[in-house]
């Protein structure tokens, strides 16, 4: 082969070169142009639910204190009357008080959690360890220095929410995920293992995954009105059940329930599960 057609050869590869490494650095602009494009659209909602997550997590912090006061102050019963109450408003937040891994096990860890990490009761902190001094021990004596970690945790967290970059696919996944922690735990009576109050945190998961619906529902409307229909439709039926069960300001002990009523529960939760899991069309 003579120089001049080497040289020609060469050329057209170098240029064949360029053309696809431009072709693929314009995909990837795209693609970021078009994940900005989504999230500068959603901006309204994320902002919305930023700030929905905020106001819980305010009150989180608010009813934390009460109970706090409550155990440091030896009222077992005052503790007990405060303790599912103020959980709902963690588990109402719960997609993004998930962003931070240290605060939320801090926070909500059971001690089947703590165990299944390889750690013991030393380690075990947060408000179900004070729950199992509540109801398995009727005392509230040893917990003070729990109850002051519980309260300097609950406030890093309100802090820290600031700085969360809420996305649609964070609100999507939330909510999923909400209901997902229903069906695996708070459907069994695993969560509440001592107190029995599982059904304050049903009920919070179901309205924080509502509550993502809601935000997105004008959005949802405008792309699948069925699905907004659906989602409507299962989130009253399971809101209706939950209802049954209510005393008062709060609900009936979870050990109250029969099979049936529990069987019931689980079949309208995994109904509303896999339509809510269809609004990520709101980023496509």
């Amino acid at each position: 082969m003579n120089k001049t057609v080497k040289t020609a050869l060469y050329a057209i590869f170098s240029m064949t070169l360029i053309s696809g490494c431009g072709a693929a650095d314009e995909k990837k602009d795209a693609d970021a142009g078009q994940e900005v494009q989504q999230e500068n659209t959603l901006s309204e909602e994320t902002q919305s639910y930023k700030q929905f997550a905020m106001d819980q997590l305010d009150q989180f912090v608010i009813e934390t204190e009460k109970f706090v006061e409550a155990v440091k102050a030896g009222d077992v019963e005052k503790a007990k009357e405060l303790y599912a109450p103020a959980r709902m408003y963690f588990e109402r937040s719960e997609p993004i008080a998930e962003s931070f891994g240290d605060l939320d096990p801090r926070i909500d860890a059971r001690l089947a959690d703590i165990e299944g990490e390889g750690q013991g009761k030393e380690e075990w902190s947060g408000y179900h360890k004070i729950e199992y001094g509540l109801w398995e021990e009727g005392t509230t004596k040893g917990y003070e220095e729990t109850a002051d970690q519980l309260l300097s945790d609950v406030k890093e967290l309100r802090a820290k929410v600031e700085t969360v970059d809420v996305t649609p696919d964070l609100m999507i996944t939330g909510a999923v995920d909400l209901l997902n922690e229903v069906s695996t735990s708070k459907i069994t009576g695993e969560e509440e293992i001592y107190s029995h109050t599982d059904l304050y945190d049903f009920k919070a998961n179901v309205e924080g995954a509502e509550k993502i619906f809601d935000i997105f529902k004008v959005k949802l409307q405008e792309k699948d009105p069925e699905l907004v229909k659906t989602l409507e439709g299962n989130f009253s039926k399971l809101n209706s059940l939950l209802d049954e069960y209510k005393a008062g300001d709060g609900f009936v002990s979870y050990e109250t329930l029969t099979a049936e009523d529990t069987k019931a529960l689980s079949e309208a939760v995994d109904h509303l599960g896999e339509p809510l899991s269809q609004m990520a069309i709101v980023v496509e």
